[in-house]
């Protein structure tokens, strides 16, 4: 392995991914410790391409990395990559969050085509420190924004489709729609992580006092209690089975009051998912699903990017907290170790090779 590395930033295959793993004021940074960056053009990022290359980054056209990038070098993303019946093997070592280690959908293909190149996925849901703490996460700015648009919804001022903001407008929309006297009952489940804090805090913010529950209350999880609430955000992310937080059969409860239910998490192909009352997500075009309707009506968001509503801050935070164990990829560090480990788990646990 060289001494230094070589990252190549690809643009995101999804239209409405506008975040950067990485900001042109920490690539600078990187590049001035050695580091090779070279950055795909992409007409949806939030920063410009302008910036890059201020910062000393090499240039390439958009998607061209599986055909020019060298074969050492890291392909930084964010969401999924390209898929369909022709796509390719894998040789390159990738950084994204693949959810693939948890038997959700398409999981065991995109493995295979990792296998097939020679490549590997170094998931950054899976980037942790000794601890198992994760190092770099967009959870706080996840939370904020889903509970934003759950409290908008509630308060009939959400509008589609949804468009990318800032912070400051997004927190004069809440502070605009807030009544005197508001008597919205809201519950975050997570509350302690950061997730469920960012989810707190855009609460408050909209003028409301959630109810926190977090690992003391799931334990013996209070159904009743959690029926009673008016909106309801879950923050929480487990990677084994554990009981749902909510089933089918409580959303036809005749005493329900819940009217809203924002699944930040959104783990609904896995076994791992707390709240299996919906099999697909919702999107920027259409961000809220009817559950059920008529006279107890329930209304699901479920969107699996929120922290891209607000690109700028979402990515400047999420890339000061990434950038430092970039900078140690040549050395190849526990963090990298520990990722590397962690796919190839994973691949030992196909129960049989696919061919493609």
């Amino acid at each position: 392995m060289s001494d230094t590395a070589h990252l190549w930033m690809r643009h995101e295959a999804r239209r409405t991914e506008r975040r950067a793993p990485l900001t042109p004021q920490d690539a600078a940074r990187l590049v001035e410790a050695g580091i090779r960056i070279t950055v795909e053009e992409s007409a949806q990022r939030a920063f410009p391409l302008a910036d890059y290359t201020a910062a000393g980054c090499a240039t390439a056209p958009t998607d061209s990395w599986h055909a020019q990038a060298p074969d050492d070098a890291y392909v930084l993303g964010l969401k999924e990559l390209p898929a369909g019946p022709a796509a390719p093997a894998l040789r390159h070592r990738h950084i994204y969050f693949g959810h693939a280690y948890k038997g959700q959908a398409g999981a065991r293909e995109l493995l295979a085509r990792f296998t097939a190149g020679g490549g590997a996925l170094l998931d950054m849901e899976y980037l942790t420190d000794e601890a198992g703490r994760r190092v770099a996460a967009f959870g706080y700015w996840a939370g904020y924004v889903g509970a934003a648009l759950a409290v908008l919804h509630h308060r009939r001022a959400l509008t589609a489709p949804l468009v990318p903001t800032d912070r400051p407008a997004l927190d004069a929309l809440l502070a605009s729609t807030a009544a005197d006297g508001d008597t919205t009952a809201a519950l975050v489940i997570g509350a302690l992580g950061r997730c469920g804090r960012g989810a707190c805090d855009a609460l408050v913010q909209a003028g409301l006092e959630p109810t926190r529950w977090d690992l003391a209350e799931t334990r013996a999880l209070d159904r009743a209690a959690l029926l009673g609430h008016d909106l309801l955000v879950n923050t929480v992310l487990t990677t084994t089975p554990v009981p749902p937080f909510l089933t089918k059969a409580d959303l036809d409860e005749t005493d329900r009051r819940l009217s809203l239910v924002c699944d930040v998490t959104c783990d609904v192909t896995s076994d791992c998912n707390v709240l299996p009352v919906y099999d697909e997500t919702t999107t920027w075009d259409t961000p809220v699903r009817t559950l059920r309707d008529g006279g107890r009506p329930l209304d699901l968001i479920a969107i699996d990017n929120l922290p891209s509503l607000l690109p700028v801050e979402a990515s400047t935070a999420f890339s000061a907290e990434l950038a430092p164990h970039l900078l140690r990829l040549a050395e190849w560090d526990g963090v990298w170790a520990r990722a590397l480990h962690t796919y190839r788990t994973a691949v030992e646990a196909q129960e049989a090779p696919l061919v493609i």
